[in-house]
């Protein structure tokens, strides 16, 4: 069996809070992800799916334990870890082919890689938009420009955070499509953070389950279906039943107890 691309070894993160205690975000957290595998993160809000994602990415690190890629330790930012935020962080006095340039500019590789931008303009459905502003198009275009940033970098690893959350359903469904046609193109390994059942299925070959704060993993989930699929499927249904359930259990809280 080949190693894994990306491992966390017993990664756990504590934040000191405004009372000068700590708050533990990760407790003990283990996870090995293929190259070339879609792998979601589900769980209620505070469980650790973004903390997770965010020392993969280099941009924290952990009290205890070790990210690594291809079996080096992880130890800051890089291009070989892309990374799409929740909310569009297009520079706004860019255009949006400026924007996806921006990356290559900044590693010096623009002048040879020039017809790249435009490959990658077609490939995000922008075509008649380069150089209109961010303020000048709609949410799902933004969005959209911001994954072509990420990936025209050729990274190893595509790290999501909850990219499709602010938008509308219709645009939400139709960038999933986006996601998922990029994703089988490229050949990235994908990182997905999600609070959507429904989403998770629909993209992932495996569904990781955390637990509330300290986030742990609860389950991981191998989805099995082939691709395309469909929500309305008797057995993807069934999965969804089955996570919720299960997400249910995990985010259970053990009633006050009283003393009088």
């Amino acid at each position: 069996m080949s190693k894994p691309l990306i491992e966390a070894r017993g990664v756990s993160r504590v934040y000191a809070d405004a009372d000068g205690g700590g708050v533990e975000a990760l407790l003990d957290v283990s996870l090995e992800i293929s190259k070339g595998e879609f792998v979601s993160l589900i769980g209620p809000s505070g469980c650790g799916k973004t903390t997770l994602l965010r020392l993969i990415a280099g941009l924290d690190e952990p009290q205890r334990g070790e990210a690594l890629l291809d079996g080096v330790k992880i130890e800051g930012p890089s291009s070989e870890r892309g990374y799409v935020f929740q909310h569009v962080n297009l520079f706004p006095w860019f255009t949006v082919e400026q924007n996806i340039a921006a990356g290559l500019k900044a590693r010096g590789v623009y002048k040879e890689r020039k017809d790249d931008v435009k490959a990658f303009v077609r490939l995000a459905g922008l075509e008649g938009f380069e150089k209109s502003y961010p303020h000048q198009i709609s949410g799902g275009m933004a969005q959209r420009a911001s994954l072509a940033r990420a990936l025209i970098n050729d990274p190893k690893v595509l790290l999501l955070d909850e990219p499709l959350g602010a938008l509308d359903s219709f645009t939400r469904f139709a960038l999933q499509d986006i996601i998922l046609d990029l994703w089988e193109k490229r050949g990235a390994t994908m990182i997905f953070v999600t609070h959507d059942v429904d989403e998770a299925i629909y993209l992932s070959d495996r569904v990781v389950i955390m637990t509330p704060r300290p986030g742990r993993i609860s389950e991981i989930i191998d989805v099995g279906f082939e691709r395309p699929r469909h929500r309305n499927d008797a057995g993807f249904m069934k999965l969804r039943a089955s996570i919720l359930e299960k997400l249910n259990l995990v985010g259970e809280r053990k009633a006050p107890e009283y003393f009088l």
